[in-house]
């Protein structure tokens, strides 16, 4: 049977957070996964994703657009150097206190996956799993390179369209969030380090064999730095985003990973 998704919209101290949940017929435990979206990125955008992950894990699965991105409240400031590091307090704190999460699995991807760890860290004794798809753990030259095509290639109106389609009237600031950020000399020594130091949980990390925005280095220390178990996979022939590209798979590997856990 087909999942149908619920909309909520949660108050926060920057304005109105768009939510979407999607639950299971039967619910196998009150333990939701929790999804940290990337950089271009909203609810929309998990497209399929978030109920096949629902219909294989019978777990409900929940989804949010952070402040200045989707259907959410618009930004009008620059994000700071520390929007990584202040997701536990931000956005997510609105979404654990008006969804009442006794505990949570945290699943990312991109900079969403450093959301994510930052949030399994700040939330340690609430998050029994982490889950990171194609995170950044180091501001790379890579990693900036691949920002720098992307930037150019969202100069052309057919692109910079498909950014107005998801964050209407925001995608500009959406763009410039990203690559004013990560393209920033200030933020080029930036660590997911001490954040990993910090996760205690079992983890699960997922990167693409072709990512273009970070080489191997960047699962290697996710795994190398949590101090909880860890799982390494790199996907053969797969790019940055790993659950659309292999959607299955994906999915196959993080049932896998939650059944272990024992939710």
């Amino acid at each position: 049977m087909t999942i149908i998704p619920q909309d909520r919209w949660v108050d926060s101290p920057g304005g109105h957070l768009f939510t979407r949940t999607w639950e299971p017929q039967q619910v196998c435990c009150d333990t939701p996964i929790v999804l940290f979206h990337d950089s271009l990125g909203c609810v929309e955008l998990w497209r399929s994703f978030p109920a096949a992950l629902c219909a294989a894990t019978q777990q409900r699965v929940i989804a949010y657009d952070r402040l200045g991105y989707g259907r959410s409240a618009a930004c009008t400031s620059p994000p700071p150097f520390s929007f990584i590091d202040d997701e536990p307090t931000a956005s997510f704190a609105a979404l654990y206190t008006a969804f009442q999460l006794d505990q949570f699995i945290a699943l990312g991807h991109s900079v969403g996956g450093g959301m994510a760890v930052h949030c399994a860290g700040h939330y340690a004794d609430k998050c029994t799993g982490l889950v990171t798809i194609a995170a950044q753990s180091i501001n790379e030259l890579r990693t900036r390179r691949g920002i720098e095509e992307a930037q150019a290639a969202f100069q052309i109106p057919e692109q910079f369209a498909k950014l107005e389609k998801y964050h209407g009237d925001k995608a500009s600031w959406v763009l410039r969030a990203w690559t004013d950020t990560w393209l920033h000399p200030a933020f080029e020594t930036w660590s997911l380090k001490p954040a990993l130091e910090r996760v205690n949980c079992p983890t699960l990390v997922l990167h693409g064999e072709k990512d273009e925005y970070g080489s191997h280095r960047q699962p290697e220390q996710i795994a190398r730095y949590t101090h909880g178990p860890v799982h390494c996979e790199i996907l053969p022939g797969i790019h940055h985003v790993p659950h659309r590209e292999a959607e299955t798979m994906v999915v196959g590997l993080i049932s896998q990973f939650i059944a272990r856990l024992g939710v």
